[in-house]
């Protein structure tokens, strides 16, 4: 049986590379439409708690992850060595940037040797992770087809695997907005861009089984291009009311106020808001794996290097409004308590994934602060690739709050009882809007 008639028929195995925020849920989807779905991660300490129905993350539901495990439509595993078992193998693994802030897709390069070494005849392979267009043409296309077909004998030469024949190949990008209560990965559209018409008609195929709709594209490359403008999109406006703010702040113009008003234009205006950074896996990093590859072209992406600038410079920005706040009650940072409210990059979640939280914290600890945070999500900070805290949440009980000389708002979660706070705090810096949203004003609270 060929691979699109098993995929029709719910018949193909599914291999996931990759078991995070995009992994998993992509994963569950297709067990929950009664695919066989075996996923693969190289962290084992995921492994036991999937296979018992736990979640790591949040915002997953354990019984959709015990559901599909009970009905043994999901199994975790770290053994690779399983690869041949699926039909469709879909690479969900991290594309960050390295400490000189280009892409390091080491990751993708692992994952795809290792994949070189099982990948067997009639196999599709689609890549889910963002990165600069051509990867999937450059990097995965050649190392797929230099894979041995035939191990070859003393007298003859091992045939290889033509794409498209052989094994499909295909780049589609994940559309993740974890815990967004209107739309989840089966009801995102999906761009799907094959190497080949067949491979493009397999992938699509494939994704047509657990998504709302596919978009088809003529290419990875178009594919890849089409993530990169997505979260160039935002990024780009998330700097400009960055900057504005900063601007209007100088003329004591309220942000907030005047975005509420020109959001009552009907057309030709889309409001962004400004924060106190950028956080998540996609606006802060994708942006830079295009000006990366643009340079390859001679080309400089001054527009999108600028609006990077800004983004990264608003921490730096926060940290100095804090300090004018202290000064107002003749307080340096130096030696003051602060209280971090919220560590993850967005509200009711537990993703701290290039948090702005995790900067601010830095900044103020540079400048002598003494730093506590709070995040209802986050009960303890573990070591990521830039930062190490050891630190717990601290709870918020009025003789907590009361004794921290400022707190300041970094992540605008529901949950957080805003009067309450205010009651008890002697001073807020709010970064979101959040307390005035909520419907709490007073002058001991200061936008930022």
């Amino acid at each position: 049986m060929d691979l699109l008639t098993k995929i029709k028929k719910k018949e193909a195995k599914i291999g996931i590379i990759g078991l995070g925020y995009v992994g998993l849920p992509l994963g569950l989807e297709f067990a929950n439409k009664g695919f066989d779905v075996t996923g693969f991660d190289v962290d084992e300490r995921k492994i036991p708690m999937l296979n018992n129905g736990k979640s790591y993350i949040k915002h997953i539901d354990e019984k959709k992850i015990k559901s599909a495990v009970d009905s043994k439509k999901f199994v975790a595993t770290s053994d690779f060595n399983r690869l041949p078992e699926v039909d469709a193998i879909i690479i969900c693994v991290p594309t960050p940037l390295n400490e000189h802030r280009e892409p390091d897709i080491s990751y993708v390069e692992s994952t795809a040797q290792t994949i070189s070494k099982y990948l067997r005849k009639g196999q599709l392979v689609s890549l889910e992770s963002t990165t600069y267009p051509g990867t999937t043409e450059e990097i995965l296309l050649p190392l797929f087809e230099s894979a041995p077909l035939i191990q070859a004998d003393d007298n003859s030469k091992a045939e290889k695997f033509v794409v498209g024949k052989d094994f499909y190949l295909a780049f589609s990008p994940e559309r993740e907005d974890p815990n967004n209560p209107k739309y989840s990965t089966a009801t995102i559209p999906k761009v799907v861009g094959g190497v080949t018409e067949k491979c493009n008609q397999i992938a699509t195929e494939l994704y047509n089984q657990v998504i709302v709709k596919t978009v088809p594209v003529s290419s990875p490359r178009v594919a890849e291009a089409t993530k990169l403008m997505e979260n160039i999109y935002r990024s780009v406006n998330i700097a400009l009311v960055n900057e504005l703010k900063m601007v209007f702040d100088r003329m004591d113009i309220d942000v907030w106020e005047v975005i509420s008003a020109a959001s009552t234009k009907p057309f030709g205006f889309n409001p962004f808001y400004p924060g106190p950074g950028l956080g998540g896996h996609c606006i802060p990093i994708d942006p830079f794996y295009l000006t990366w590859k643009a340079r390859e072209y001679e080309l400089n992406t001054r527009f999108i290097e600028l609006a990077g600038e800004i983004n990264t410079s608003m921490p730096h920005y926060v940290v100095e409004n804090v300090a004018k706040v202290l000064n107002l009650v003749k307080k340096s940072v130096n030696g003051s308590r602060i209280l971090l409210l919220g560590a993850s990059y967005k509200k009711d979640i537990d993703d701290m994934r290039e948090s702005p939280s995790l900067k601010l914290i830095e900044e103020l600890k540079k400048d002598g602060a003494i730093v506590d945070y709070n995040d209802p999500f986050v009960p303890k900070l573990f070591t990521m690739r830039r930062y190490d805290y050891d630190m717990e949440s601290v709870e918020l009980t009025a003789e907590n709050i009361q004794s921290y000389d400022l707190l300041l708002l970094s992540t605008d979660h529901s949950n957080y009882d805003y009067k309450f706070i205010e009651e008890n705090a002697k001073l807020i810096v709010d970064t979101r809007n959040a307390f005035e949203k909520h419907g709490v004003k007073s002058n001991k609270i200061f936008k930022s």
